[in-house]
């Protein structure tokens, strides 16, 4: 079994981080509805969004549905506040009901929105001295709303999903009218609309080895057809993640004041960023107070994260910091409650 955990352990660190003639044949910046791939969740962000084989309750359902296959009280409700970068705020909201003691699985609900704030429209007329006109005020929107199911099959493998549709609408432009080229009545130019509203889905599963705490974790995100603004054809920010975790003090004995140390590694493949190695550290103390940190390789401005939790009677606080170089720092905050 050791031997096996072993060659897992070297397929995921070498599978995923590639080597460097694979690097340079990489396509980046594929994608759109890059929202999706921003964590509003503090105890994620903490921990680099390691949370692929840990058991989050309903906040699994932004990283790994699968891991609210083990709940184990009856409803989990989660609400997260992330001040983003550039004065944008991400807020998301997770539910997840236990019926008949976990018999039939666990149901989950997510919803995410985004307030990107107003911007001022511009559009190209070299009639004028700037070069440009001013089109007024318009406010970009995006948003997720999902459903996911998970179910333990054994008492060590477990498996979830999720269908979310998802929405964004980035106002109207003014773009060239083909007509125009055969029809010289016509106007040179046609304003169409930027919204579009795919489906998304995510697919995981989790795996306890039975050696100590060792937790293996597998899920695929924002899967998605193609669609397009326009002509512009591109897809949904497709995420492939492998993680492993496990609690390192299970390697000592008769640990004082309730300890735990929950390391946690993923190893993530994107369709439009560099492969990442994600960290993620979760030190617990008494069962109350929980002190995290994080690291993201192949990340310019947002490599490190920090935060904390205060958890009591099914009821928690949970906060994070993420120092984003020119852009100062992101704070998050969430508040959970089980029952």
């Amino acid at each position: 079994m050791k031997k096996t955990t072993a060659a897992i352990l070297a397929g995921l660190m070498i599978g995923t981080m590639g080597g460097s003639d694979a690097a340079e044949n990489k396509k980046l910046a594929q994608t759109g509805f890059e929202f999706l791939s921003v964590a509003a969740d503090a105890r994620g962000a903490a921990t680099a969004c390691a949370l692929t084989s840990i058991e989050a309750a309903s906040s699994s359902l932004f990283f790994n549905p699968a891991g609210m296959a083990v709940m184990q009280g009856m409803v989990d409700v989660s609400a997260s506040q992330n001040k983003w970068i550039g004065g944008m705020t991400h807020n998301a909201f997770s539910l997840a009901i236990r019926p008949m003691q976990g018999r039939w699985g666990v149901l989950g609900f997510s919803f995410q929105n985004v307030d990107y704030g107003d911007f001022y429209g511009t559009q190209v007329d070299k009639s004028l001295d700037m070069g440009y006109r001013d089109t007024g005020v318009f406010s970009p929107t995006a948003m997720a709303v999902g459903a996911g199911y998970a179910k333990s099959l054994s008492d060590r493998f477990s498996v979830g999903g999720q269908v979310r549709w998802v929405k964004q609408d980035l106002g109207e432009s003014v773009i060239p009218n083909p007509a125009s080229s055969l029809d010289t009545t016509a106007s040179k130019t046609m304003t169409v609309g930027n919204a579009l509203s795919p489906m998304a889905f995510d697919f995981g599963t989790q795996f306890k080895t039975g050696i100590k705490s060792l937790v293996f974790g597998m899920s695929i995100r924002n899967f998605s057809k193609e669609i397009k603004f326009v002509d512009e054809g591109f897809q949904l920010p497709l995420a492939f993640n492998l993680g492993i975790s496990m609690n390192v003090m299970d390697f000592f004995e008769d640990v004082p004041l309730d300890q735990s140390l929950v390391v946690s590694v993923d190893a993530v493949h994107f369709r439009s960023h560099p492969e990442q190695l994600r960290v993620g550290l979760d030190y617990r103390v008494l069962g109350i107070l929980s002190l995290r940190g994080g690291y993201m390789s192949a990340e310019d401005e947002s490599d490190l994260s920090f935060g904390m939790g205060v958890s009591y009677h099914g009821a928690a606080i949970d906060y994070a910091v993420t120092p984003f170089g020119v852009f100062d720092k992101v704070q998050r905050m969430t508040a959970r409650f089980s029952l």
